[in-house]
């Protein structure tokens, strides 16, 4: 007899776009049809999920699942990766947030979609980015940005009322600002200096709300997509970032791109980083990929 499926579900009734209940209301029959056994536990406070899956008991259980976006998928990874029984388990996630770029990569934004995935334990394996952010260990498997990135997720994160819309409001108002950025850049051991907009390293082709930002990414390749824009005039930035959602923006003269195993940001002023979408961490920074580390039920 085939043995019955274990899950744990998280779920934070206040996060992100608000309908997380009803979200999981909807996802439970099809892990129930499954003859799935499903243990939910309730997010209660900011980093809730990061500790529930860092002391949880993981034995027996084939995923933990959380219900949410990029942000708590942050949180859950971070989370298991600093475990001290060193265990690791499957992650699910069941799209529910306001920024969902990993989902958007590997194009399941339907949260049913996502459940029938994580019932069917369809594994798929996922590059970590380890930071070492001036001595702390964060991990991200979305994007590490410093600069410009930096800047509009701070914006964004205070017009949360224009919903998905706020990160491109928040970019539009960052570029007109256009701060200027002097810092040492290191890929792969080789050092370049300069006066960036921004340095920003993707795992995935998507960043914030459907913006195509590393249109090579792949989350399973050991490499991590660092796009460097150096120092230009507003029109310009502006007429770049209108090329973003479609990928064309690499294109352009002002763009490098490189696909890098490590790479180090050491600016003239130290600056919070911008890590899947968080504002966590500091400068200098040193960023070393995890090729295939953990794995996510997708």
């Amino acid at each position: 007899m085939k043995a019955t499926k274990k899950f744990y579900i998280a779920i934070n009734p206040a996060g992100g776009s608000k309908d997380g209940m009803e979200i999981l209301r909807r996802v439970l029959p099809i892990f129930e049809e499954s003859g799935a056994e499903v243990n939910i536990k309730e997010t209660r406070y900011a980093g809730h999920a990061r500790h529930m899956i860092n002391t949880i008991d993981l034995d027996g259980y084939d995923g933990f699942c959380a219900v949410g976006g990029d942000g708590t998928m942050h949180e859950v990874i971070n989370g298991m990766l600093s475990r001290k029984d060193g265990k690791r388990i499957p992650i699910g996630l069941i799209t529910a947030g306001t920024g969902n770029a990993f989902m958007h990569d590997l194009n399941c934004l339907d949260p049913l979609e996502a459940a029938r995935r994580i019932v069917n334990c369809e594994k798929r394996k996922l590059d970590i980015a380890r930071v070492d952010a001036a001595g702390e260990i964060i991990y991200g498997f979305n994007i590490v940005g410093w600069g410009l990135p930096t800047d509009i997720n701070i914006l964004a994160d205070k017009m949360r009322f224009l919903g998905g819309q706020r990160y491109n409001m928040a970019s539009l108002i960052e570029v007109v600002r256009n701060t200027r950025r002097l810092a040492k850049l290191k890929i792969d051991g080789q050092t370049i200096a300069g006066d960036y907009g921004f340095i920003l390293g993707c795992n995935t082709i998507h960043t914030g709300n459907a913006m195509k930002m590393a249109p090579l990414a792949q989350i399973d390749d050991g490499l991590i997509d660092l796009l460097i824009v150096r120092k230009a005039g507003r029109l310009k930035l502006l007429s770049l970032f209108t090329k973003i959602f479609k990928g064309a923006h690499v294109g352009d003269p002002v763009v490098q791109y490189h696909q890098a195993k490590e790479f180090s940001i050491i600016p003239i002023e130290d600056h919070v980083l911008n890590i899947d979408g968080e504002i966590v961490g500091n400068t200098p920074i040193h960023v070393k990929m995890l090729p295939r580390e953990i794995e996510v039920l997708v």
